[in-house]
């Protein structure tokens, strides 16, 4: 009798091991705006260091140029990436207006030269096991025209997760190219006179029904990011991700909460730290 109450207790041990083992492997770490801590983000340097540094996928931020491209860049205007050589918003500049400017030096004299990407060379940078993650930063209006570019890629529909904070943009994406995952991103704000997080539980489930959204990107707050939060989440079968996580503590905690990827501005840092292993 005792060793049957001895073998049913390593047995339990060894599956639950397994289980916590196979949740950490499906798990993802994504480099924010290319491995940005050690390249100008949003550039192509920034998104190939992403790959040597193991990252499992990379994320980037597009806009709709004036003329119809879809060009790399995070703010609604060119200044701080260029070191202030010039103010310009994608949706009132031409693509070639946008690439006269410098996107590397301000990082580091070395990056000196670096131009804005356009969707179609950041997707060619994505190796075959590799997944990119579309941030869109403005509305709908972009829609088309990336409907067209990822249909040029020669990516697997698998390989690309579209995701926003326009509540529209993700409703229309899922709507009009269901073939790709779409993420709905959210932020909190606290209440100062009743402590209270906005979204609550309750509103993000909500939002990501309204919009069939696949997916929940949401910020690295703590306070609102619990175990019963994600439970939630899963329940309601919606993948969970989160954003931008840089210390290695953190990470560790997002990965025992189930998290299905992790996205930081140090790839090969937060590898080593949720896996024990670093960058090649």
């Amino acid at each position: 009798m005792y060793l049957r109450k001895m073998w049913k207790t390593y047995l339990l041990a060894a599956l639950i091991g397994i289980g916590v083992q196979a949740t950490a492997e499906a798990q993802m770490i994504v480099a924010h705006r290319g491995a940005s801590f050690d390249a100008p983000e949003n550039t192509l340097s920034a998104f190939r260091e992403a790959w040597d540094q193991q990252a499992d996928a990379i994320e980037g931020d597009f806009y709709l140029t004036k003329d119809g491209h879809i060009v790399c860049l995070h703010d609604g205007d060119t200044k701080r990436t260029t070191g202030g050589q010039a103010n310009l918003k994608p949706a009132e500049a031409t693509l070639a207006e946008l690439r006269e400017l410098d996107y590397g030096a301000w990082k580091d004299p070395k990056f000196a030269g670096e131009r804005i990407p356009l969707l179609e060379e950041v997707l060619a940078t994505v190796p075959q096991a590799g997944k990119i993650f579309v941030e869109i930063k403005c509305g709908p209006e972009i829609i088309e025209p990336l409907r067209v570019v990822l249909d040029e890629s020669n990516l697997r529909p698998e390989q690309i997760v579209i995701i926003c904070f326009n509540q529209e943009v993700v409703k229309q994406c899922r709507e009009k190219m269901d073939r790709f995952k779409a993420n709905w991103l959210t932020s909190y704000k606290q209440d100062a006179l009743t402590g209270k997080w906005h979204p609550g539980t309750d509103e993000v489930l909500e939002t990501l029904k309204a919009t069939k959204a696949t997916g929940l990107g949401t910020k690295a707050v703590d306070e609102v990011i619990t175990a019963d939060f994600v439970k939630q989440l899963k329940k309601a079968e919606i993948e969970c991700h989160v954003w931008t996580i840089d210390d290695p503590q953190q990470a560790k905690r997002y990965a025992d909460l189930g998290f299905d990827s992790i996205t930081t501005n140090k790839p090969g840092e937060i590898r080593k730290a949720v896996f024990g292993t670093g960058p090649r």
